[in-house]
């Protein structure tokens, strides 16, 4: 396999998106009262595919920077992961396992993480390229909130168009 690397420019560029997007994010929790903490459900077990060759190339760095008895327990896990993934799409599932990257309900590279990621709970929107609007409600625990506090205003949302 190819190493995708990320030029000095690149880098810096996709830390200040993750930035602003953290931001953003925080700003709607706040504005919801919404934490993941004590969360019965972990989205870390979601099968998310859309991942862009930059949010790759950003995690390897990440793992760059494990030991390598780390790295090689990881590997193992993620070979495992996608085992799993490759079973229940033959059945005709949706895959729901663990990413390989949680450890004890944390992600052992949260600072390298994807966006997607960094996105899933709180409510979100975008604009596709064609201009068709995208809403995402934010996670089942988030929409229960919102439900219930927010039935004659709309919440903000996290805005990721510009991302």
């Amino acid at each position: 396999m190819k190493e995708v690397v990320l030029s000095e420019t690149m880098l810096q560029q996709l830390q200040e998106i993750y930035e602003k997007l953290e931001r953003d994010y925080d700003a709607v929790a706040r504005q919801l009262h919404f934490s993941c903490v004590g969360c019965p459900d972990n989205c870390c077990d979601s099968y998310f595919l859309h991942h862009t060759y930059a949010e790759w190339a950003y995690l390897w760095l990440g793992f760059k920077e494990l030991d390598p008895a780390k790295q090689k327990k990881l590997l193992q896990k993620s070979e495992d992961y996608m085992k799993q993934c490759q079973v229940a799409e033959s059945e005709g599932q949706r895959p729901q396992s663990m990413c390989p990257l949680n450890e004890e309900g944390l992600c052992i590279l949260y600072k390298h993480r994807m966006l997607v990621c960094r996105t899933h709970g709180v409510p979100a929107s975008m604009t596709r390229p064609d201009g068709q609007p995208m809403r995402f409600p934010g996670c089942f625990r988030c929409q229960e909130i919102v439900k219930t506090q927010y039935d004659t205003i709309k919440p903000s949302t996290v805005e990721r168009t510009p991302l």
